[in-house]
């Protein structure tokens, strides 16, 4: 793996919220009926961590449709579920889970808190599905002005973006919500209802949310983030695993690499048969399957990919670190694609960078 020193970025309230660890919403346990993992790497089980929401629709399709479980073969796939990247991460640095999926920043905030040491990136997942979402009447930038914006989380992926947006458009923010612009941290659930109301003028936010303030409750797409990355590409999940797993288990590893794989395969040579299967999976995991339209939007504004896209990760570290609200950090090391390679390889697939 090429080595590179990037300077990187570290949420100001990245410690704090790291210690804040919110239970997981449920785990289940898959057993393979393929033969056992190979290369004598002998282990009972692995423990799988995702989200139940569209961004993590790599896991969904690979829990439901098996891969996962196939190449696992006897070693037995536990899943858990969460609903915020610090409880994620949590888990990982207490050894409850093996490997998640996981957005940007919570990833370089573990690599960060760890020096280095707990986790490393071995996939990309998803890439695009974030819009800043306003009233029909906004219409630009300069409209914003004494407006209240949403975003999921003070220093997550969202709020970073929309903050150096702002600046660069010549609007002030500040972390207690003044500013040109006040920017209101809230549950992306709690947005919906805020925009309805009309307490909120708009959001920035990923899918399905996008397109819920949109087609439920009349908003109007000001900002779609892809128009903002080279080749309209940026990350917005990928696969993160524990080192020390890695390090004792990797046959595990390209084991579960492999039915990563075949899910991202799945999902693009069946867009149709994947949206159903994931909202299956999200009407068992929170009881709120999606409205097919809504469904049918999320799968055309979200790209799935193998491709972890890693230079749109140093990019918005480089924003985070321009607007004040994050440290460096040296983030060289952070990807180890060399298991994913080798099984693209063999499949006569492009390789994909660490940079």
């Amino acid at each position: 793996m090429n080595a590179r020193r990037v300077r990187g970025v570290v949420a100001a309230l990245a410690a704090l919220a790291l210690t804040t660890l919110a239970s997981a919403c449920g785990g289940t346990e898959t057993t393979g009926t393929a033969a056992s993992s190979a290369g004598g790497d002998e282990l009972a089980e692995v423990r799988l961590g995702y989200f139940p929401n569209i961004t993590h629709s790599t896991a969904l399709v690979g829990v439901e449709k098996g891969f996962f479980a196939k190449h696992l073969g006897d070693t037995k796939l536990k899943t858990s579920t969460f609903n915020a990247g610090p409880a994620a991460i949590e888990a990982v640095f207490s050894g409850a889970i093996d490997a998640t999926y996981i957005g940007p920043n919570p990833a370089i905030n573990a690599w960060a808190k760890s020096k280095g040491k707990a986790i490393k990136i071995i996939a990309g997942s998803a890439s695009g599905g974030v819009y800043l979402v306003v009233k029909p009447e906004i219409n630009s930038a300069e409209d914003l002005r004494g407006k209240k914006i949403a975003t999921p989380q003070l220093g997550n992926t969202q709020d970073v973006a929309l903050r150096y947006w702002l600046q660069e458009k010549g609007l002030k923010t500040d972390t207690k919500g003044g500013g040109d612009v006040n920017i209101v941290p809230q549950e992306n659930s709690q947005t919906l209802q805020t925009f309805a109301t009309g307490d909120i003028d708009g959001a920035w936010v990923p899918e399905p949310f996008a397109s819920r303030l949109v087609l439920e409750s009349k908003g109007k797409i000001l900002v779609d983030e892809r128009d903002l990355w080279p080749n309209k590409q940026f990350v917005i999940t990928h696969l993160i695993v524990r080192q020390e797993f890695a390090a004792q288990h990797p046959e595990t590893v390209k084991h579960l690499l492999e039915g990563h794989v075949e899910a991202n395969a799945a999902i693009n040579a069946d867009p149709a048969d994947a949206a159903k299967t994931v909202n299956s999976a999200l009407e068992k995991l929170t009881g709120k399957p999606l409205k097919q339209e809504v469904l049918d939007s999320v799968f055309k504004n979200v790209t799935f990919t193998n491709d972890p896209i890693a230079s749109s990760l140093v990019g918005s570290a480089d924003h985070a670190v321009k607007i004040g609200l994050l440290q460096p950090v040296d983030l060289n090391g952070i990807y180890d694609l060399n298991p994913l390679n080798e099984i693209l390889k063999a499949k006569g697939e492009t390789a994909v960078a660490d940079k």
